[in-house]
């Protein structure tokens, strides 16, 4: 008699990640060549359990080292409290259960959610991952979503059309401390569109089918570098995460060689105890050079593989890859080329990041940056304010828009010559710049225009900085106009909105006398004039400009 087992087969699917171009981990999807075993486990939670069981096994029998996705129904979790059965497979295979991503899917309809939330605690507490999956497409609750606080969180591909709900959902996942991937990628136009809206990670058949076989390489578009952005801390250690190449602490150097031969892409070995903590670290080359010298095999192959180990570099899974540099640096020349343990909060290993991915990523970044900087006062252009203010639009926060000239410009190049009107642009830019400092963006639009972008409740003392310095040409002042849009949440749908409302309020600020400040509120009658008075009159003969004081 055949069993339904007979005619199941099983796919694996990458995970890609967006930054390094790396697969981080294969999702195993179930494949039956008759029938719908998959309507038939929604169904039946005992089937669903043996599912995510054999998908475990199928997997080993490929031998890969790379991080598993296994997906489970909700329902499924909340019967059964929890996957005993799997928990023992996982064991029985020689893997670490934190080495599995349980991807719960959807319907989570009349899915008891205290149940369901009691399973998911127990999963974790033994170590597995959780991989909230189906959302955007599923019936998710929000509440719940939060409630899970799970480790990465799959939005469906569909979402990338709406750019503002994937933004909204990377900020709902940063404040989770998940991950964002999408799933169903298929053009480079969605896979631009993921990265422009901060997903981490993706999948899809552009990168690569699901194959029975898994992919030893995938296809990644290259990162587009139009575009800038907004300077900040430095990306986060998550975006270059790749997965870990673990044995237990216990383990031989033999069976250290055993691995890295067998995996030429390797290029470290963590040694862990039970938990998943790192312990010890293997590092490939200086590994096999003690193991290839003379007597190296007789002298260490069974003895255990922390002998030509070292202490572990580790950082946390909130870290920038600017700290992840720092502490590279910290360590001697001998050791710059050995991975770094990524850990989560329990000091548990989630992957290792490369000094060589980060290097890259970086200086990308930087000349990403420099290509978008104005040359006179290497200033961020108004691509990088603008983007910056689609992405706090997107994230449903508030926001207050500057747009700050220098008062009868074309005067004083005039009067004193282009050099000393590059020169006042150039101070006005270094003022701007300091007092921004951290808590506002500054960018040059060009000419004697700037563009700014702050908290409502920072302005007052960014804007007296700046406005109140008695800025002075050939010994007569020189003022500055400064026009602001307060932005709530719905009040602008895009940057265009919101500079829209500046224009007007750019006449209204140069129609008043002396350096002069007006505010308004957008989806609000009127302004509001905070500095200046009356009408502007005529001004000429400006020559050498330098703010004073």
């Amino acid at each position: 008699m055949h069993s339904w087992t007979d005619t199941l087969r099983f796919a694996f699917q990458p995970v890609v990640n967006l930054r390094t171009g790396a697969v981080a981990a294969l999702e195993i999807l179930a494949r039956p060549e008759t029938g719908d075993i998959l309507a038939e486990a929604r169904r039946d939670p005992e089937l669903d359990g043996r599912l995510a069981v054999l998908a475990l096994r199928a997997a080993m029998r490929q031998e890969t080292l790379l991080p598993l996705h296994v997906n489970v129904f909700a329902a499924t979790l909340a019967d059964l409290g929890g996957l005993t059965p799997l928990r023992d497979a996982v064991r029985a295979v020689g893997r670490m259960p934190w080495e599995v991503t349980l991807d719960i899917v959807p319907p989570y309809t009349h899915v008891p959610q205290r149940a369901l939330l009691e399973a998911v605690a127990s999963l974790r507490e033994q170590g597995f991952r959780i991989s909230a999956d189906g959302i955007g497409d599923g019936d998710v609750p929000l509440r719940l979503l939060t409630d899970l606080s799970p480790d990465l969180i799959k939005l469906d591909g569909s979402l990338l059309s709406r750019p503002a709900m994937v933004r909204a959902m990377r900020t709902l996942c940063e404040q989770l401390g998940a991950l964002v991937a999408v799933e169903g990628v298929e053009t480079e136009l969605q896979c631009a569109a993921a990265l422009a809206a901060g997903a981490q990670l993706a999948q899809g058949e552009l990168f690569a089918p699901p194959a029975r076989i898994p992919a030893a390489d995938v296809y990644v578009p290259p990162r587009s570098t139009g575009g800038l952005a907004v300077h900040r801390p430095g990306p986060s250690v998550r975006e270059f995460v790749r997965p870990a190449a673990v044995l237990p602490v216990t383990a031989s150097a033999g069976q250290v060689r055993a691995l890295l031969t067998g995996s030429p892409e390797v290029s470290g070995v963590l040694l862990v105890d039970q938990a998943g903590v790192p312990v010890r670290s293997v590092h490939r080359s200086r590994f096999l050079l003690s193991m290839s010298g003379r007597y190296g095999h007789a002298l260490y192959a069974d003895r255990p593989a922390f002998k030509l180990s070292d202490a572990p570099r580790t950082v946390g899974v909130d870290a920038t890859a600017w700290e992840v540099l720092d502490v590279v640096a910290i360590g001697g020349r001998d050791r710059t080329s050995d991975d770094v343990a990524v850990v989560d909060h329990r000091g548990r290993c989630v992957g290792v990041v490369r000094l060589a991915d980060l290097v890259r990523a970086l200086a990308e970044t930087r000349v990403e940056e420099a290509a978008g900087l104005n040359p006179l006062t290497r200033l961020p252009g108004s691509d990088a304010i603008t983007s910056e203010v689609d992405r706090q639009i997107g994230d449903g926060r508030a926001f207050a828009l500057s747009w700050l000239d220098i008062d009868h410009f074309k005067q004083v190049n005039d009067g004193a010559g282009f050099a000393a009107g590059d020169e006042l642009i150039r101070s006005v830019g270094r003022a701007l710049e300091q007092a921004a400092a951290r808590h506002a963006h500054v960018g040059h639009i060009g000419g004697d225009d700037f563009l700014l972008l702050a908290e409502e409740e920072a302005l007052d003392p960014l804007v007296a900085e700046v406005l109140d310095a008695p800025w002075s040409a050939g010994g007569r002042p020189v003022t500055l106009s400064l026009a602001t849009v307060v932005c709530r949440p719905g009040s602008v749908s895009d940057h265009r909105q919101a500079a829209a409302h500046l224009a007007p309020l750019k006449k209204a600020a140069k129609a008043l006398r002396g350096s002069s400040w007006v505010l308004a509120r957008a989806g609000l009658p009127g302004h509001e004039i905070r500095r200046g008075t009356g009408a502007a009159p005529a001004q000429a003969g400006y020559a050498t400009v330098e703010p004073l004081g």
